[in-house]
């Protein structure tokens, strides 16, 4: 029973010791370089991206439909015009049958262009699946955007309103850099 104890004890501590110090690499790492793309979204797509960073998870309001990504931008020399690349996954977490109130997955994009006088929001690109307990890849590209936010929902199967969506969330604003 000592043993036991003691062992528990050790184990305790040394992860203790692990835990006190991985933060503390982690951040001086983080302070001597800048966050850099995954290595195999940059070797996809060719780029070295000014800024990245993952986002999500967001959920529908009921928690049925879930996204979560990566969004990239990568700026001219000038910062005249931009390329914003974003990648993610689209979960359908509602495994009740479409006859029993079921619903798919639904994600939606909205983009803001930079010099855009009006402050209109435009409609990016939305992604369906429906699947339960899987899951879809997307990505799409657009170009000067000085904004981009996402909201996920849920839509019936034959539906083109979408339903329990969830807030708006900003997943890059160009003032974030």
């Amino acid at each position: 029973m000592i043993k036991k104890l003691s062992t528990a004890l050790l184990a305790t501590a040394a992860l203790g010791a692990v835990a006190l110090a991985a933060p503390a690499t982690a951040h001086a790492a983080t302070a001597a370089a800048p966050v850099a793309a995954p290595a195999a979204v940059t070797a996809q797509s060719g780029y070295d991206y000014d800024y990245d960073e993952n986002w999500g998870h967001y959920f529908s309001s009921n928690h049925r439909a879930k996204s979560r990504g990566w969004i990239g931008v990568e700026w001219d020399q000038h910062q005249k015009w931009n390329r914003v690349d974003v990648k993610g996954k689209l979960y359908d977490l509602d495994h009740r049958t479409y006859k029993h109130g079921g619903k798919c997955a639904y994600v939606k994009f909205a983009v803001h262009h930079f010099g855009d006088k009006d402050h209109q929001w435009y409609d990016g690109k939305s992604y369906r699946y429906c699947g339960a307990g899987g899951a879809k890849h997307f990505a799409f590209s657009k170009h000067k955007v000085d904004s981009v936010r996402v909201k996920v929902c849920q839509i019936g199967l034959h539906s083109s309103h979408p339903t329990r969506c969830g807030d708006w969330e900003y997943i890059y604003t160009a003032e974030s850099e």
